[in-house]
């Protein structure tokens, strides 16, 4: 694949928390000038980033993040904010305590709450593949069918690791129609893009590849 075409896929993400704005600026402007997918940014910045970049670049923000065990009343007010400043796209972390538990159908309602927060925005679902076993991935994979959500993502990229080539093959094998996959995490090169785009994924959440385009330049 051109590169080209593997930086249409990429959500280019700063999601530190010490970001600063003259950060955010920044990647605003490399997701516009290799025209990124989006940029994944922290909530609070969302407002300012919209009226920087306008409609030249998706805005996409994190809900419940990094851990996912705040409220379902929590994260519906945290993603209808988000929808009012002017977020595009909307990446939920599930409560993982309660996929756990075999609450499926709590973990359900909940990812349909926030789909419908959403106003018809995309909805990634992030269910933090490294803290899973695969029993509990296929069981996600129906749940985010089940739910409405656009994607299912591997992960936030702050836990113990992050997209597996092999978590985003049994994604594939295992979501219904429709559902797309998002790889996040430890994308290192634009060769394990492109791997992962071959098993599956239609997104990719990192800020390495633009880092390694500037590097180029």
């Amino acid at each position: 694949m051109e590169k080209k075409e593997i930086l249409a896929k990429v959500d280019h993400t700063l999601l530190a928390p010490e970001s600063t704005w003259d950060q955010i600026r920044l990647i605003c402007d490399q997701g516009m000038k290799y025209e990124t997918a989006s940029v994944c940014i922290p909530s609070g910045y969302v407002k300012q980033a919209r009226e920087y970049v306008g409609d030249r670049l998706p805005i996409c923000t994190v809900i419940g993040f990094p851990c996912g065990y705040e409220t379902t009343a929590v994260k519906v007010f945290q993603t209808e904010d988000a929808v009012k400043n002017g977020a595009d796209e909307i990446d939920m972390v599930i409560n993982i305590g309660w996929l756990k538990d075999g609450r499926d159908e709590q973990v359900l309602e909940e990812i349909r709450s926030v789909r419908r927060a959403c106003e018809e925005k995309i909805l990634k679902v992030i269910i933090e593949t490294c803290l899973l076993t695969d029993e509990e991935k296929i069981r996600m994979c129906k749940i985010v069918t089940e739910s409405g959500a656009d994607f299912i993502k591997t992960s936030t990229g702050f836990s113990k690791a992050g997209a597996t080539f092999e978590d985003v093959a049994l994604f594939a094998a295992h979501v219904g129609p429709g559902v797309k996959i998002k790889a996040a995490g430890g994308i290192r090169s634009f060769a394990d893009a492109e791997e992962f785009i071959r098993l599956g994924a239609d997104r990719l959440g990192t800020s390495r590849l633009v880092k390694i385009m500037e590097a180029e330049k």
